[in-house]
């Protein structure tokens, strides 16, 4: 089980060794490395004093200064930038899904660009978003991407799809999300220093149909990193990016 994989292919190759399947919960792309400001497609195309700039801005919540920065770096280049973006991520996403073992179960996270993901998901890895699988006997439910916030990630989405989404996958026994249910101890960022958007609509479905677990990422030093809400025991998976090491679970 990963999340947050944010570029690591290296780590992600071995990631399934001795497991009957792997679990991915998105984020696969790596735009900017807030750990290391040198790695990512931010600072490989404007330096890595720009990106420690940007993440200054960002870390302050002076985002209207972080997209003006950003506005100025992109009229620059002289090319289109989504055109840019997109061949950056295709580079990454040609090494990491190769990466996947064989069977992976995977869902998409808020930085990651779904209508891509087909042109590279071979057959052993299924991709599900307001789905479920069976394995090993249990239901796995999936939904991706994350709500929408100032700093306007790809796959961000409003409230409402969102929750149609929980809707639809229904009672299981694994509930698999990118992000976690809107709890201040799972959605703040110790790092960052700040909250990150967690879903009510999925922690109120944890209370409503109890799962034995809910499992997520997105962020990347949570408080806490495992607590139970009733029933379900709720724990963030990730950041494989940092630690390379996989989390499992076993029944």
């Amino acid at each position: 089980m990963v999340s947050d994989v944010h570029g690591n292919a290296r780590d992600l190759a071995r990631a399934g060794e001795g497991a009957d399947a792997l679990v991915c919960l998105g984020d696969l792309v790596l735009f900017l490395d807030y750990a290391d400001h040198s790695r990512g497609i931010f600072p490989d195309l404007f330096g890595a004093g720009n990106a420690t700039r940007l993440v200054e801005l960002r870390t302050a919540r002076r985002f209207e200064e972080a997209r003006e920065l950003g506005a100025r770096l992109w009229a620059g280049i002289g090319q289109d930038r989504s055109a840019v973006i997109e061949g950056a991520v295709r580079k990454q996403y040609a090494e990491l899904f190769a990466a996947f073992p064989e069977p992976t179960y995977a869902t998409y996270g808020n930085v990651d660009m779904p209508a891509l993901w087909p042109e590279y998901a071979g057959r052993g890895t299924t991709v599900l978003d307001g789905e479920c699988v069976e394995i090993g006997g249990w239901v796995f439910g999936f939904v991706g991407g994350g709500l929408r916030t100032p700093m306007r990630t790809p796959y961000e989405i409003s409230d409402e799809e969102y929750a149609a989404k929980i809707e639809a996958v229904g009672e299981v026994d694994v509930l698999c999300t990118h992000i976690p249910p809107e709890v201040p101890e799972l959605v703040y960022d110790t790092v960052a220093r700040r909250f990150e958007r967690g879903s009510r609509a999925l922690l109120e479905a944890i209370r409503r149909t109890r799962p034995r677990y809910s499992l997520f990422g997105h962020v990347h030093q949570p408080l806490a990193r495992r607590m139970r809400i009733g029933a379900t025991e709720c724990v963030n998976v990730g950041h494989f990016a940092g630690s390379g090491k996989p989390w499992a679970l076993e029944w």
